[in-house]
């Protein structure tokens, strides 16, 4: 049985949560998938480069006692830590350039070209370098995967891959935005927006910064990513329209809520031609539309394929807060599910 030495790039919410469902999940990895596992890197800007490809502690890393972390040198780039860490699975968890993709792709590519599979849950790779990345990946026979970046817990594209083999998305609607529903919900309680921001932030839901969620460009990201792979049309934002939530009247969303139909912010692709239409703008919606039924902190995907009328995918969460669904968690699950999926992939040779 192989062990893997999986390294950690970025150790926020989503890393240490990662950290804990892998213990939780040790037993079930080795007697289910044939999967032992060891911690042997760790980077994080504060941190730097920390590698022991014996191992590093997992459960001192997690209480913060980093002065109990045994480690070897490591270099000062993400090539030499990978070598030192003897890395087999990369996880890239740092936080998202929406007009580059980088640092990520660079560390997705060094990853690779190490002999590592590389899993991430940064939605500029996927925008900005899928292709490249994927073809790469192929050459070395490893795997890029990126579930966690599109509805963190919903199978979005492991879906697509494993289970709708000759499926073509002629058209795709969906609310993939958790934080503009919050404070759509949090605006239709009463509140005004700066109001509702200021309560998705106490909740650690909105970002200290919310214009990426506000203003519509993180639901853009995911529309792109969901053209460029699910589509094969590499969509660039500027190839989309975007409009947020910001210039929404608190009085109109509180009537369209008492009229029954409800203010979403939609994301859509439609096939056109050759090309596609894509967009992303707040919505009235009625009833009848599965899209307006979404409660706020849960998510909605709708495809009309060439093969299926329809197929609705929903990422339901009867509540929302930092402790809740909607927290690292969710997004940890699919970054190990994707973990699984390397390694199965491996193991079919």
């Amino acid at each position: 049985m192989k062990t893997y030495n999986l390294c950690l790039l970025g150790f926020g919410n989503v890393g240490r949560a990662l950290l804990i469902l892998l213990q939780e999940k040790t037993a079930e990895l080795r007697e289910r998938y044939q999967i032992e596992w060891r911690l042997t890197g760790v980077a994080t800007r504060r941190l730097g480069w920390l590698a022991n490809p014996d191992g590093l502690d997992v459960s001192a890393l997690l209480a913060g006692q980093f002065e109990l972390l045994t480690t070897v040198a490591s270099g000062d780039d993400v090539r030499d830590w990978l070598s030192a860490a003897r890395a087999d699975v990369l996880f890239e968890l740092t936080s998202l350039n929406v007009d580059t993709g980088q640092p990520a792709i660079e560390h997705i590519r060094a990853a690779l070209e190490h002999g590592a599979h590389a899993i991430t849950a940064n939605k500029g790779t996927v925008v900005h370098g899928y292709r490249e990345l994927q073809a790469l990946a192929r050459r070395q026979r490893r795997s890029f995967l990126f579930e966690a970046t599109v509805m963190g817990g919903a199978p979005i594209f492991s879906l697509f891959a494993s289970s709708l083999p000759a499926s073509n998305i002629i058209r795709f609607r969906g609310v993939v935005n958790s934080t503009s529903n919050v404070i759509l919900e949090e605006i239709e309680r009463g509140k005004s927006l700066e109001q509702a921001i200021q309560t998705a932030q106490e909740l650690g839901i909105a970002e200290t910064d919310p214009s990426a969620d506000v203003d519509g460009w993180d639901a853009a990201v995911k529309v792109s990513a969901i053209a460029t792979v699910l589509m094969d049309t590499p969509t660039p934002l500027a190839n989309i329209e975007v409009e947020g939530i910001r210039h929404l009247d608190a009085e109109q969303i509180r009537a369209a809520r008492a009229a029954g139909t409800p203010y979403k912010l939609v994301a859509q692709i439609e096939k056109i031609g050759e090309g596609i239409r894509a967009f992303v703008k707040p919505q009235r919606l009625s009833p009848p539309d599965p899209l307006a039924a979404v409660t706020a902190g849960s998510m909605l995907a709708h495809f009309e394929l060439d093969t299926l009328p329809g197929l609705t995918i929903t990422l339901d969460v009867p509540d929302y807060g930092p402790a809740g669904p909607l927290g690292p968690a969710v997004t940890a699950y699919d970054v190990l599910a994707d973990f699984i999926r390397a390694v199965q992939s491996e193991q079919r040779g």
